[in-house]
C-alpha cells in the first residue's frame, strides 16, 4: 500500500493509504482522514483501530470539511469573529447579558490574536490555564461560555472544522455566603432613608423590593397602570428590557406592599397616570450606602431587599413553588429551595420549641 507522511505526522510515524482520504497509523494502528480543501491538508483522528468504524466516521467528517469556508477563514481574525458574533446577540440578550458578553470578549481577544483557523485545542488549553489562575470561578465560567458560543458559531459557518473549546471544563463556583437583613436591620433602615428629605424614593424603592420581591429592573419598570388594586394583583413585565426570564408574570397585591403603593400615590399631588412608572429613580444605591454607613447596619444592597422577601415568605409558611412563581422562577421552587432551604430548618426547629405539652407534667384534676 502507498505509504505517506504528512507534515504533521509524529516522529517515526508513517500513514498508509486505505482508501480515499482514509489512513492507517503504522505505529498505533489508529485510522485517520485526509483532506486537501483550499490549497490545505486537513488532518484528523477518527480515534478508532477498527476499520469499519472508521469508515463510517469518515463521510459525516468529509461533509463538514466540504462546508468549510476555507477562503474567508484564511483571513478572519478571533477578534473580527466575536464582534460579528455579538452583533447576531444584540437582538436577544438583556443589556447587562450583552455588556457581560462584550467584557469576556475584551478579556479573550489579547490571547487569540490570530486567525480564527489557527485556534487549536493547546492554544485553548493554555487559555484555561492562564485565565483559571487570575479569575473568579464565575468570571472564568463565562469567558468559556462566550468563547465556546463564539466558535460553536464559527462551525456552523464553515471556517473551522470543530470547536476545541468543547474540551475545557467549567470551573465549580462556591456559592457566596448569603446575607439577609434581620427585620430589625430592615426597620433601621427604612427609618435611616426616611430622616433624609432627599431620600424619600429611595426609601420607597426600597420597601418595594422587599414587600414585592421584584428584581430591581422589573422594579423600576413597573407602571401604576400595572397595578390592579381591585384585583389584588400588579404585573411584572420587565418594560422595555423585559424580566429575566423574557415571560411577564401576576404577582399577588401582598398587603404590606398595598399599604405602600396606596402611600404613594396618595403622597402626589396629582393622581399618576396608567402609563407613569411607580419611581422616577432607577437606583437607590448611593442613598443606601450612605444610610447603611450611618446605621452601622451591613451593606445591604437592592438585591438584599429580594433576599429579605423570600425570608418573610419561608417564615410565613409559603411553600417553595409559590414563591418561586412569585419571583420569577420557572424551575418549580428547586432554586428557592436550594438557595434559602436552610431557612426553612431554622424556623422549623425555633417553630419546634414552642411544641412543650408533656402529658407527664400535667396532672388530672382531682376527682
Amino acid at each position: 500500500m502507498k505509504k505517506t507522511k504528512p507534515p504533521e505526522s509524529g516522529k517515526g510515524q508513517q500513514l498508509e493509504n486505505i482508501s480515499e482520504c482514509l489512513y492507517r497509523s503504522t505505529t498505533s494502528g489508529i485510522y485517520y482522514a485526509l483532506f486537501k480543501r483550499g490549497g490545505r491538508q486537513i488532518k484528523q483522528s477518527l480515534k478508532t483501530t477498527d476499520k469499519e468504524h472508521a469508515k463510517r466516521r469518515l463521510e459525516p467528517l468529509r461533509q463538514k470539511v466540504v462546508r468549510l469556508n476555507t477562503k474567508e477563514a484564511g483571513d478572519l481574525l478571533f477578534a473580527d469573529l466575536a464582534k460579528r458574533w455579538l452583533e447576531t446577540k444584540a437582538g436577544t440578550l438583556k443589556f447587562s447579558s450583552y455588556d457581560r458578553r462584550k467584557t469576556s470578549i475584551a478579556s479573550l481577544v489579547p490571547h487569540f490574536r490570530a486567525t480564527v483557523r489557527s485556534i487549536d485545542r493547546l492554544q485553548v488549553e493554555a487559555w484555561a490555564t492562564r485565565r483559571s489562575k487570575d479569575a473568579s470561578a464565575r468570571t472564568f465560567n463565562i469567558d468559556r461560555e462566550t468563547l465556546m458560543q463564539i466558535l460553536d458559531y464559527a462551525v456552523g459557518h464553515g471556517l473551522i472544522l470543530d470547536n476545541p473549546a468543547r474540551f475545557i471544563h467549567r470551573r465549580k463556583e462556591s456559592r457566596p455566603l448569603l446575607v439577609i437583613p434581620s427585620k430589625i436591620q430592615f426597620t433601621t433602615l427604612i427609618d435611616k432613608l426616611r430622616t433624609e428629605p432627599q431620600a424619600q424614593e429611595a426609601a420607597d424603592l426600597c420597601e418595594f423590593l422587599a414587600y414585592s420581591g421584584c428584581r430591581l429592573g422589573e422594579a423600576v419598570q413597573i407602571r401604576w397602570g400595572d397595578v390592579k388594586f381591585d384585583n389584588k394583583t400588579f404585573m411584572v413585565t420587565g418594560g422595555e428590557t423585559g424580566t429575566k426570564n423574557h415571560e411577564a408574570r401576576t404577582v399577588p397585591l401582598f398587603p404590606s406592599l398595598e399599604r405602600l403603593l396606596l402611600k404613594m400615590r396618595d403622597a402626589r399631588l396629582v393622581l399618576p397616570e396608567i402609563t407613569d412608572k411607580l419611581f422616577s429613580i432607577t437606583k437607590a444605591e448611593q442613598a443606601m450606602n450612605t444610610a447603611c454607613r450611618n446605621a452601622k447596619l451591613p451593606h445591604f444592597t437592592h438585591h438584599h431587599m429580594r433576599h429579605f422577601f423570600c425570608s418573610n415568605a419561608i417564615e410565613a409558611g409559603i411553600d417553595f413553588k409559590a414563591i418561586a412563581g412569585w419571583l420569577g422562577h420557572k424551575d418549580g421552587g428547586v432554586l428557592v429551595a436550594k438557595t434559602y432551604g436552610h431557612l426553612r430548618d431554622e424556623h422549623s426547629t425555633l417553630m419546634a420549641k414552642r411544641m412543650t405539652f408533656d402529658a407527664s407534667q400535667e396532672k388530672a384534676p382531682a376527682t
